[in-house]
């Protein structure tokens, strides 16, 4: 019984070690209606929390919402366009050296891969 506790035990470790690291500063494009806009995106993974940041065309926003489930990564971020909040919701994984995650705001989606910038 001891033995299956630590193999257990060890086999969790094991999988959060291959689970790639988000923490750090991410830059890609994202092809929009009106053209190419650059992002940047500051994570810090603490556990199963995701803080950070995302710039673009309006600026800082603080992502919210944060979480992290291995290689798998979701949060929201709250926009204010023309007077009206809008609440985004981000999904996506880390594949090797890139974050591909996909956005929502209503019933649009759209794709966004960012490549590690530090």
């Amino acid at each position: 019984m001891k033995f299956l506790q630590v193999t257990a035990v060890a086999l969790l470790l094991a999988a959060s070690a291959l689970a790639g690291d988000v923490t750090g500063k991410w830059k890609g494009t994202v092809e929009t209606p009106q053209g190419s806009r650059e992002t940047t995106l500051t994570l810090k993974a603490e556990g199963a929390n995701l803080t950070g940041s995302i710039s673009g065309r309006q600026g800082e926003t603080p992502i919210q919402e944060g979480k992290v489930d291995g290689d798998n990564v979701s949060f929201a971020v709250v926009r204010n366009f023309q007077g009206n909040e809008v609440k985004m919701q981000y999904k996506g994984k880390l594949e090797g050296t890139e974050l591909k995650l996909t956005y929502s705001m209503g019933e649009r989606s759209m794709q966004l891969n960012l490549k590690r910038a530090e």
